[in-house]
């Protein structure tokens, strides 16, 4: 709620807290508020090992871990790609798997251990890699035309301007259909139901189905989260970036943007001139930045994750990276 209703708040409060002296205080109290229930949770759960995919779990487990004796092989899961928060770099784990160099390099210099390091990327749905449907066949098995280009759009109850984009698709009279899908936004799904639309569409609420969704597409548009973002990479999608969340997500579009994967779009016309110029001409420009996506993406990731963690469960020795 914070994010879409002041995000210009939860910037400072991101920024301020991604200094050190900040975060060993905010550790402080996570610990003292989620203390117990980490180690109630740990104890009733007895794990062989603990993967974690978010930051404010690890400074808790340190204190279980310190007070009760027995450290719990751990594993961090990082799912930003640029100037991550620091609380994320803690000796409490394992292994600490980076998506990018960048993060790889930031983790370093916080003193992580290069060993206890991994780039793997972040952990998607393998169908996004593994899937080999056509796009035709998927396309018509959703009652779409086969061989219109698609673009689906995402939104959530943290994207405030996706309409936005949707009716400068709805009116660009360009050969397109699309595939909206509201993120469970009730109002924001109401008003998809609404629109008055000039372009084949097909309208979700809240769907499982994005493998299948990706897969139908030509191009995706969506904000910047890291995991959306790495589910496109791994799917072989050019983004369009409608929103980016200032020092959270910046560094998720830089990496779109620096291998040639997508463009952040996030005014009408910035979206206009993008959809047109991918569309121009034979689509030269959208096959070259499906070309860059692949390439940017690790649709295994998961299955490297997994592995590792399967290893530290069964007390097998870590292989070296």
């Amino acid at each position: 709620r914070m994010v879409r209703e002041r995000p210009e708040l939860y910037q400072r409060g991101y920024q301020a807290l991604n200094q050190p002296l900040p975060t060993t205080i905010y550790e402080a109290g996570l610990t003292l508020v989620l203390g117990d229930a980490v180690s109630k949770i740990v104890k009733e759960a007895a794990p062989d090992v603990i993967v974690a995919t978010h930051p404010n779990y690890l400074a808790p487990l340190k204190m279980v871990f310190t007070t009760t004796g027995r450290a719990i092989p751990t594993l961090t899961v990082i799912t930003d790609m640029g100037d991550v928060h620091l609380m994320w770099f803690n000796e409490v784990s394992a292994l600490t798997f980076v998506p990018t160099q960048r993060v790889y390099d930031l983790a370093l210099k916080m003193k992580l251990p290069p060993e206890k390091v991994r780039i793997t990327g972040i952990p998607v749905n393998h169908e996004l890699g593994d899937d080999r449907r056509s796009r035709a066949d998927v396309r018509a098995a959703l009652q779409l035309d086969p061989g219109r280009t698609t673009l689906l759009v995402v939104g959530s109850q943290r994207v405030n301007n996706l309409m936005n984009a949707v009716r400068v698709l709805n009116h660009s009279n360009l050969p397109i259909q699309l595939i909206v899908a509201a993120g469970g936004d009730d109002e924001t799904y109401a008003e998809l139901q609404a629109t008055e639309w000039h372009v084949p569409v097909r309208l979700y609420n809240f769907t499982s189905e994005m493998p299948t969704l990706m897969r139908a597409a030509d191009a995706i548009v969506f904000k910047a989260g890291g995991f959306i973002v790495n589910e496109a990479l791994a799917a072989g999608l050019p983004l369009l970036l409608i929103n980016v969340i200032e020092g959270q997500e910046t560094g998720n579009a830089e990496y779109v943007v620096e291998n040639g994967a997508g463009e952040v779009a996030e005014t009408p016309l910035e979206f206009l001139e993008a959809v047109y110029h991918w569309l121009s001409g034979d689509q030269q420009l959208l096959q070259e930045r499906a070309r860059n996506a692949r390439r940017a993406g690790r649709p295994h990731a998961a299955y490297d994750v997994a592995e590792l963690a399967w290893a530290l469960a069964a007390g097998q020795e870590i292989p070296e990276s």
